[in-house]
């Protein structure tokens, strides 16, 4: 079952080709901006957010769902078209 946000990124991901699939599926955050979330997801699972932290960390999550969502779609785009 497609979920509201894979309903949405449905025109987008129509458009895909496997030169941009392959670049979508290797995405990865740069090791500054990772060391950052990973500090904050420590305070999360310690419970010592501040709010302010709470608020940018659940910025991150959601870009990280986001992005889960099109890599999973860009692999599954390489998969089924026999590029992966």
């Amino acid at each position: 079952m497609s979920t509201l946000l894979d309903q949405m990124l449905e025109p987008l991901m129509d458009d895909l080709d496997a030169p941009r699939a392959r670049k979508l599926a290797a995405l990865r955050a740069d090791p500054k901006l990772q060391a950052q979330v990973d500090q904050l997801a420590d305070k999360a699972n310690e419970g010592t957010l501040s709010e302010s932290e709470r608020a940018e960390y659940d910025k991150y999550l959601a870009a990280w769902h986001l992005m889960s969502l099109m890599q999973r779609r860009a692999r599954r785009f390489l998969k089924e078209s026999g590029e992966s």
